[in-house]
């Protein structure tokens, strides 16, 4: 039997809640995204021009961590409340190195982790 190797990231512009689907205990590691409100605050007072160079640099930093998880994986869901997911795919589409993994996006709302753990496990079990 060949298993599959499968990947939850629930996740905003923030943080990332990144879990691997096995048979065992589902456990979650944390991404955090390095553009907090703090770090906001502080380019806004600066410069509005900054702030978005900040911000953009940042968030790409971000995905870029996140592209590196997901390069380990033969399918993905990503999945949470903001369009911080969409944009990901989209990076994720334009890069050749993913061209192989299924890569599928769901609109869901704030959760906890057990319910982030109850959405992976019924996401793979069914696909």
């Amino acid at each position: 039997m060949i298993t599959t190797k499968n990947l939850g990231i629930w996740m905003d512009h923030s943080n990332a809640h990144v879990m691997e689907f096995t048979t065992g205990p589902i456990e979650t590691k944390i991404i955090e995204s390095k553009f907090t409100n703090e770090t906001k605050e502080q380019s806004f007072e600066k410069s509005e021009h900054l702030m978005h160079n900040k911000e953009q640099h940042q968030q790409s930093e971000y995905y870029r961590k996140l592209g590196e998880v997901i390069r380990n994986y033969e399918a993905v869901i990503l999945f949470g409340p903001t369009s911080a997911k969409a944009e990901l795919l989209n990076l994720l589409k334009a890069d050749n190195r993913f061209t192989k993994i299924k890569i599928e996006i769901r609109q869901t709302d704030k959760m906890t982790e057990n319910q982030q753990y109850a959405f992976v496990r019924e996401y793979f079990s069914t696909s």
